[in-house]
């Protein structure tokens, strides 16, 4: 694994924001300026078998991921979770009747060298996937047309979509994706839409708008979510967060019962199990000393001597207490007074002064590609940048080799 600085793409901006990237680059918060987001003045490479070793690492981390989540069902109750009251009734449900997932992005540490190790899982609302499934793979074409990349992150949400179509997960053919309008950036609404792209290649019929205009119709006869056009919303993905949705009052509807017929949601929400902090402590219980796993406990930092201490539903680094023999460092955020994980600290590789943590995805059950992210310091937040990859010792598979793959 080795990083290189390159020359980014004459006209590389507009290039990315025609994919659907619109947001390579990310604003200061006191308004002076911006930095890059999408970092391709530099590159990653990775061997075929340094791939393989993290392809089998995400698979077994995302099996062990699941029995995880299922002990957890049953031994948490919501206010262990800091959640609405009701919700791990609805979880337990979820898992009872083995709602299907689409995706999940793991962080991961990874030198090359020693084994990948799991900082955390986003089971529920990982974003990331413009970057890596359409901004990444576009580069690659243009600057190593000849070489491979990990990546079947498109391929296989087509698959997946297609495949839950067949089972008759989604009435009509037809499914609904949300995202929230508080988002400014644009990623959030460009992740959902690129979603839906892979929806409608798989042949559905899409509708899409932000969450906050989904209404209620309350008819005895109906009791049942819409859209803003008052159209039935029977399968929906959904680019908001668990906790946040049954804390409001379009929660209420889902913790009482009241519709019907239930939507269909993806995310699940047994994946609520895979988005808190919660479950690193049950996976280091579970799996003690496994090679991929760091150490980590609830509540308490127990026998570690350096650690970092994340909120239960803490994202993009918000609230995260680093202690170390050089001291401690604290980042603010919107979770203060949340239960803290205590998990081994494992700084990310440095390279040249770039810390890189790679995000792995998992599509369908099964791992399909990585991206590489960037910071300057200890943790990777809301500043960190993204870095297309390549394999270089790897010639790209031919279209009939890709669907073997896949079929497989």
């Amino acid at each position: 694994m080795w990083r290189h600085a390159t020359t980014p793409r004459p006209g590389w901006r507009e290039t990315v924001a025609r994919q659907g990237l619109v947001f390579p680059m990310t604003p200061l918060p006191d308004g002076s300026g911006e930095v890059v987001y999408w970092n391709e003045s530099a590159w990653y490479e990775f061997t075929i078998g340094e791939v393989e070793r993290l392809e089998a690492a995400t698979d077994e981390l995302y099996r062990m991921c699941l029995h995880a989540g299922a002990v957890m069902a049953e031994r948490f109750s919501d206010a262990d979770l800091l959640l609405p009251r009701g919700t791990m009734d609805l979880v337990r449900e979820s898992l009872r009747t083995e709602q299907p997932a689409a995706h999940a992005r793991f962080d991961l540490v990874y030198d090359g060298e020693l084994p990948p190790k799991m900082l955390e899982i986003n089971g529920d609302t990982p974003t990331g996937l413009v970057e890596t499934a359409v901004a990444q793979w576009s580069w690659l074409e243009d600057v190593f047309p000849d070489r491979d990349q990990w990546n079947s992150v498109h391929d296989r949400l087509v698959r997946w979509w297609q495949e839950q179509d067949a089972r008759g997960l989604f009435p009509d053919h037809e499914v609904h994706f949300f995202h929230s309008g508080t988002d400014t950036s644009g990623e959030e609404e460009m992740t959902a839409t690129y979603l839906r792209d892979t929806a409608a290649m798989a042949g559905l019929r899409t509708f899409g708008h932000v969450i906050e205009q989904v209404g209620w119709d309350d008819a005895p006869e109906a009791r049942r979510f819409v859209d803003v056009e008052d159209v039935p919303v029977r399968a929906a993905y959904k680019l908001y967060p668990w906790e946040a949705m049954l804390a409001e009052e379009f929660g209420t509807h889902l913790l009482e019962h009241r519709e019907r017929q239930p939507v269909r949601w993806i995310e699940p929400v047994w994946k609520l199990m895979l988005s808190t902090k919660a479950i690193l402590p049950v996976l280091w219980e579970l799996y003690p000393d496994h090679p991929n796993l760091l150490p980590a406990y609830l509540g308490h930092p127990g026998d570690l001597t350096e650690w970092v201490a994340k909120p239960l539903q803490g994202r993009e680094g918000d609230n995260i207490w680093v202690h170390t023999r050089d001291g401690d460092e604290r980042h603010p955020g919107h979770y203060d007074g949340q239960t803290l994980v205590y998990q081994q600290w494992n700084p990310a590789p440095d390279f040249d002064g770039n810390r890189a943590v790679l995000g792995s995805w998992v599509v369908g059950g099964v791992a399909a590609g990585c991206i590489v992210r960037e910071s300057d310091g200890p943790v990777t937040d809301y500043f960190s940048r993204v870095v297309p990859h390549a394999i270089t010792d790897a010639a790209r598979p031919s279209d009939a080799q890709v669907q073997a793959w896949l079929d497989e």
